[in-house]
């Protein structure tokens, strides 16, 4: 299967994609230093994600705030958001309050899709309180298989990417074992997409071919025991199972 052109140009690391020093809108945001609007109000991140933290409405049906909450160096549909620049990505990643903002971020949808943090060391999620009603949202509103995406991009640019597998990872038991989040739209979405979201060579290979097992081999099952072994062998010696 080919992979998507923005998948290949995200693993390039976007190498055509020129640096603009003079652009620094995502290194404000994030320093809490730019507004973004928002329901005719200005916000900066940290009000932003403390107003929004439950309310998914607003998650669900605002579309604008994803794109400053999770930049890339690639065009979004927010007219108001810059394309993240790479001297950004250098200050951020060296800047531990924005690190620190970013995970707040990540939880924040996580919660939005009816998933937890358990570690922010291996990644491994768990279903929150409220998970059945998320995972149906997750199911019927195809628009959120986008913003994954880019979210698990994001997250490689600043070094989180250990996080993107716990998500992957995660779905593909809930898919294996569970038969949640099975429909043919997010399984597209995770085979062509989230599986590729990870620069990492070796572990996109594995939880590809994970993939693929769960996908053609009727008596192969990926448990949930099978997701946080995983975890945490990566987490022991760098790598996961053989």
């Amino acid at each position: 299967m080919s992979l998507p052109q923005d998948i290949r140009e995200f693993l390039e690391g976007y190498a055509d994609v020129p640096d603009d020093p003079r652009l620094n809108a995502n290194f404000e945001f994030y320093s809490n230093k730019r507004r973004h609007s928002s329901e005719q109000s200005v916000v900066f991140h940290v009000n932003l994600t403390l107003r929004w933290r439950t309310d998914y409405a607003k998650l669900e049906y605002k579309h604008g705030y994803i794109q400053w909450l999770f930049p890339l160096q690639e065009y979004g549909m927010n007219y108001e958001a810059q394309p993240l620049q790479k001297h950004e990505i250098a200050a951020m990643k060296a800047d531990g309050t924005i690190l620190e903002r970013l995970h707040r971020s990540y939880t924040i949808m996580l919660g939005f899709y009816g998933m937890e943090l358990v570690s922010r060391d291996t990644g491994e999620l768990r279903r929150a309180l409220d998970w059945e009603e998320r995972f149906r949202n997750l199911v019927r509103a195809p628009h959120n298989n986008l913003r994954i995406s880019r979210i698990l991009k994001s997250l490689s640019e600043f070094g989180l990417e250990h996080l993107n597998a716990g998500f992957v990872l995660f779905v593909l038991a809930e898919q294996s074992t569970n038969k949640q989040l099975n429909t043919p739209m997010i399984i597209s979405s995770m085979d062509r997409w989230w599986a590729n979201c990870l620069r990492n060579k070796e572990e996109r290979h594995w939880i590809n071919e994970m993939v693929r097992r769960v996908r053609t081999d009727s008596d192969f099952v990926f448990t949930d025991e099978d997701y946080r072994n995983a975890l945490n062998r990566r987490e022991e010696t760098g790598f996961f199972p053989p």
